[in-house]
């Protein structure tokens, strides 16, 4: 079972913590933030991983080579330039393509999530989204089958959808939880894209075409570890789990 990490964004939001370490190795009760991932994915089943990686590169590729022994672990380049989340999978599709699917988990993600159960869903979807009813001003919509229609910022009361005049009342909406998975014959899809671009927006052009669904996990429990202020939180949500 295939995963990608993304690990390779500045985490500016983390200053000063990330002037000298990369934000995969920003530590949440005594482990780096990617040994956390990297654990939950492989309890789960997961043991071929690739890693997308920039900002203090090589410290990621370090720390992989001592603390992973027993996985396979492969790495993104993308020091040259930063590609965005559907950049940075099509960037990696090489070291993607020898799978059926794989899954994609933020590196900054904490959660309960069932990796496995949620793995499961996929099988006859070309994507699956973990979602969930927290609230936000931006959300994914879904009809009764769980199927993605469209995306709303109810502040600004923007609309991105391929279904021509949209009404995002009629919709379930839900909030992207930074985990999914893919089916490899999305990749190709991705060729005639710019090198930068956004998996949402990607997912968003293909979902009238491709089967496209939302995942709500029961009891769902998620926390995007991106400030400073949100460390402390994030040790006493890791050792409740």
């Amino acid at each position: 079972m295939k995963a990608m990490i993304f690990a390779a964004g500045l985490g500016t939001r983390l200053k000063p913590l990330t002037d000298t370490m990369p934000k995969a190795l920003v530590p949440v009760a005594g482990k780096p933030l990617l040994q956390h991932v990297v654990q939950k994915l492989s309890s789960a089943g997961f043991d071929d991983f690739v890693v997308n990686v920039h900002h203090f590169a090589d410290m990621i590729e370090e720390w992989a080579a001592q603390h992973c022994e027993g996985l396979r672990m492969h790495f993104s380049d993308e020091r040259s330039e930063l590609l965005e989340t559907g950049g940075g999978i099509r960037h990696a599709a090489p070291l993607l393509c020898d799978a059926e699917r794989f899954l994609i988990h933020n590196v900054d993600i904490l959660s309960n999530v069932n990796l496995a159960d949620f793995w499961m869903h996929g099988e006859e979807a070309d994507a699956v989204l973990l979602v969930s009813e927290r609230s936000t001003q931006r959300y994914l919509l879904f009809d009764d089958d769980m199927r993605l229609v469209g995306w709303t910022n109810i502040k600004t009361g923007e609309v991105k959808s391929p279904y021509p005049n949209l009404n995002p009342d009629h919709y379930r909406k839900l909030a992207f939880a930074g985990i999914h998975q893919m089916s490899t014959s999305m990749l190709p899809l991705m060729q005639e894209w710019p090198n930068k671009f956004s998996i949402i927006d990607f997912y968003l052009n293909q979902c009238a075409e491709r089967c496209i669904r939302g995942y709500v996990q029961p009891g769902l429990q998620l926390m995007d570890v991106g400030k400073l202020d949100t460390l402390d939180q994030a040790e006493a949500f890791v050792n409740l789990q």
